[in-house]
């Protein structure tokens, strides 16, 4: 008889919900963004804040809440300017749909990660008296093998329709051939839509404070069997936005995020360095 699986979201998206509600509980007021659903339907245990990865961690908080914050606000002026589909590629544990009520209800919100992390958070929402609106859909996909785009397309996503799309916390693990043909894809979006996308340094381009923390972290991900497969320069990923045909690019930095998010803070809460973001449109 076989043995059930237990089923259980990515390490690296819990990691990233009690990164969000970590800054809520111990960082100085104002918070850059405000996210204790994650941790709600994880429930973790008692001594969470005591784990070496968020004890530790403080700039990798403050680079996480930031990107949080960023993507959102680009979010709510799609969906002011009138833009009704809002695609998360590594969705995670993020909470939009449940947090913005007032606003996600006028939009089609297409949620993509790995099958078990889905299916775990469906379930977790359901328990935690979160209904799952018409409106919000679930698109579980392994991205090396399978095509997060035709996924999308059999969900009800309309190609005709513009839309904003936000990929965080992917690349990362993803080979250069993989992110090529992503954005290859997002050029098949309707003229007029958004793409947010983050990237990551090369370890030797990081600030000196962030490279041992980068290093403890290339190691523990190939421990964990999720090792990261690809960096880049910001030139690079300008040249790859232009090839493949993507207009209006832009890439912010962790410099541009602390100008943005981290002026005047009591708390001396910034980001580390080794994250930036593509911002483009599709023609």
């Amino acid at each position: 008889m076989g043995i059930d699986k237990v089923i259980k979201p990515d390490n690296t998206a819990v990691r990233t919900a009690l990164w969000r509600a970590l800054h809520v509980q111990t960082d100085a007021k104002p918070h850059i963004f405000e996210d204790e659903i994650g941790f709600k339907l994880i429930e973790p245990d008692d001594d969470w804040q005591e784990r070496p990865d968020m004890k530790y961690t403080k700039r990798l908080r403050a680079s996480i809440v930031a990107r949080s914050r960023f993507i959102e606000d680009i979010a709510k002026g799609q969906i002011e300017k009138g833009v009704k589909q809002y695609v998360l590629l590594g969705a995670g544990l993020d909470s939009f749909a449940q947090r913005n009520t007032a606003i996600s209800s006028y939009v089609d919100i297409y949620e993509i990660d790995q099958h078990d992390t889905l299916t775990w958070k469906e379930e977790k929402l359901i328990e935690n008296g979160y209904k799952i609106p018409g409106n919000l859909h679930f698109v579980p996909v392994d991205f090396e093998i399978s095509s997060w785009w035709d996924e999308l397309l059999n969900k009800g996503f309309n190609v005709e329709q513009r839309a904003f799309v936000s990929c965080i916390g992917v690349t990362l693990y993803l080979t250069k051939e993989a992110i090529t043909d992503t954005l290859k894809k997002m050029t098949l979006l309707a003229p007029g839509s958004t793409i947010a996308m983050a990237f990551y340094l090369p370890l030797e381009l990081l600030d000196e404070e962030d490279k041992p923390l980068m290093e403890m972290s290339i190691k523990g991900a190939a421990a964990s069997g999720t090792p990261f497969v690809s960096f880049f320069s910001v030139e690079e990923i300008i040249k790859l936005a232009e090839k493949v045909g993507l207009k209006e690019i832009q890439t912010i930095s962790t410099k541009d995020m602390t100008e943005k998010y981290f002026k005047n803070r009591t708390d001396n809460l910034l980001p580390a360095s080794g994250e930036f973001f593509l911002v483009a449109k599709t023609l």
